[in-house]
């Protein structure tokens, strides 16, 4: 657990702070989700807040399999991130502000995080921002001698909406079918999968019951008879009747 009270304000402000959440002041606007970070007001602001924070130093924060992230070249101009696992996307590296949480503890050989024992990769001994601000404070007494002196963070590469990877990569098909439920029917999700759902199973009912009647069909027309000889005694018998034959009339 990190002791918040030995970290500069802005560090302990990012690391306890709730990202994407919508912004009250820009309720009603689209893409209002608080995803850049002021260091210098120590708050989480949307887009539509840039205005008075134009001079500020500020931080995009990125959304990486539904954790927040920050690129690496920004976080390095604030704090030596060495050994801290990066990862690399959309053509940018990023590293997780948080330590994330784990249903089993890592079993197998190989090199792991030294705070909450994570897999990673050689030679690194963090698995995100917090984890190394822990061990710091646990070591060290705090961190001061770690962090850089930055006066000018402008956003790099300007605005986006953060979402570094799909949503739906991680979705399950139940979660997949409610969402295209809700979308086809105005958010009516229960109701768009329960019609899909009901869709389903008459298509496979119908499909069942027309190679129920071909099968039927095709053993109404097999002939009763069961052995080589006897079909081909019939069919020499119809061959040899052919048109009946009349008397010529004078």
């Amino acid at each position: 657990m990190v002791n918040y009270s030995v970290l500069p304000l802005w560090l302990a402000t990012l690391l306890r702070e709730k990202f994407f959440s919508p912004c009250l002041v820009h309720e009603t606007m689209k893409k209002n989700e608080k995803n850049i970070f002021c260091l210098d007001c120590c708050v989480s602001i949307c887009p539509h807040c840039l205005s008075p924070h134009n001079s500020h130093r500020l931080l995009q924060i990125r959304r990486y399999v539904y954790h927040d992230v920050i690129r690496l070249d920004d976080c390095e101009k604030l704090i030596d991130c060495d050994y801290v696992q990066s990862y690399i996307t959309n053509s940018a590296k990023v590293i997780f502000i948080n330590q994330r949480s784990q249903t089993r503890p890592f079993r197998g050989s190989g090199n792991i995080c030294i705070i909450c024992d994570r897999s990673l990769q050689d030679p690194n001994l963090f698995c995100s921002l917090a984890c190394k601000v822990t061990h710091l404070v646990k070591t060290e007494g705090g961190i001061a001698r770690h962090l850089y002196e930055c006066e000018f963070l402008p956003l790099s590469e300007g605005i986006d909406d953060g979402q570094m990877t799909p949503d739906s990569v991680l979705e399950s098909p139940d979660s997949m079918l409610t969402s295209s439920g809700s979308s086809a029917n105005g958010g009516g999700g229960v109701g768009g999968v329960d019609c899909c759902r009901t869709l389903a199973c008459t298509a496979t009912t119908e499909i069942v019951k027309k190679k129920r009647s071909s099968l039927s069909a095709r053993n109404s027309y097999r002939p009763t008879c069961s052995t080589a000889s006897e079909i081909a005694a019939i069919i020499m018998m119809n061959r040899r009747k052919g048109n009946p034959q009349r008397s010529p009339l004078y």
